[in-house]
């Protein structure tokens, strides 16, 4: 099998940044729990250039990753970005140690962090951020109007979310345009298809997190793990062909530390599913218990 992501197809964001289909999302890349440096530092690096390698141009990182550390990898893996690379970054959790995030949604806080981002990442615009989480503490319109300044002052390009509804989408698009969001969403876990059915009518990219979770589903004898094995591939593979084929907009980002992982992850872009197999997925992760 040629592994190359761009087989995934491309999908454009915001109507003028274009992406394929299949990324990389940089939260892997850190110390246990999302906190500190990596075990292998020269291993992050060689991750991100090989994805490079292999035809992504989508990566998602944030600031509260390490907190700062995968945005500071990235940019000493991939900096000057060329070949239409496109580094999505978030604000809105604060960290207080490993495994633990706090929303915080001040106006000046989210523009303090990006500024910070800018310099993290060596660049003058970020191409999307987004809202990690929404502050219910904080007017949404407050949040998203933070973002819509420093996308005025052009160092932004482009505004997201993570973690939302329908109506809270709805809600931000009142003060700004929102090209993409960002829920956890899998084969197994598909609270979210009310939100995604909205981005594909809208044509707003959605950005499923946890994208590999299929948990019973790949286990020998599984629904997942037959039609796995007779695509030659793994079940991961599948889980995130799935994904790809559920959705026009759909933007998987599928995480890793280790350069064979992600390898054996890209190659979910050239499998071909039809219709009765999506299907017979969706069945089969529905059936499950729990």
């Amino acid at each position: 099998m040629t592994v190359n992501a761009t087989a995934s197809g491309t999908f454009t964001l915001g109507g003028d940044l274009p992406v394929v289909r299949l990324g990389y999302g940089a939260m892997q890349i850190t110390g246990p729990g999302v906190w500190g440096e990596p075990q292998d530092r020269d291993e992050a690096i060689a991750v991100l250039r090989r994805a490079v390698d292999l035809g992504v141009t989508f990566i998602d990182t944030a600031d509260s990753y390490g907190p700062n550390v995968s945005e500071e990898i990235i940019r000493e893996a991939l900096h000057p970005y060329d070949h239409g690379i496109v580094v999505a970054t978030k604000a809105g959790l604060t960290r207080t140690g490993p495994g633990k995030w706090v929303p915080v949604g001040r106006p000046a806080y989210l523009k303090q962090q990006v500024e910070l981002s800018l310099r993290k990442l060596g660049t003058d615009r970020i191409d999307l951020i987004q809202l990690h989480r929404i502050d219910r503490e904080v007017p949404v319109a407050d949040q998203i109007g933070a973002f819509k300044e420093l996308q005025d002052e052009g160092k932004v390009r482009h505004i997201g979310l993570s973690e939302v509804t329908v109506d809270q989408l709805k809600q931000a698009q009142e003060t700004a345009e929102i090209v993409s969001v960002q829920n956890m969403f899998n084969l197994a876990s598909r609270d979210a298809e009310p939100l995604l059915d909205h981005c594909t009518t809208e044509g707003i990219g959605f950005i499923p997190w946890f994208p590999l979770a299929t948990g019973e589903l790949s286990k020998d004898g599984s629904a997942l793990s037959d039609l796995a094995e007779q695509h030659d591939a793994t079940p991961s593979q599948l889980a995130l062909a799935w994904l790809l084929h559920r959705s026009p907009v759909m933007l998987p980002i599928p995480g890793t530390s280790s350069v064979a992982h992600l390898e054996d992850n890209l190659g979910a872009a050239a499998i071909e599913l039809s219709e009765a197999e999506q299907q017979a997925l969706a069945d089969a992760a529905w059936s499950m218990p729990g």
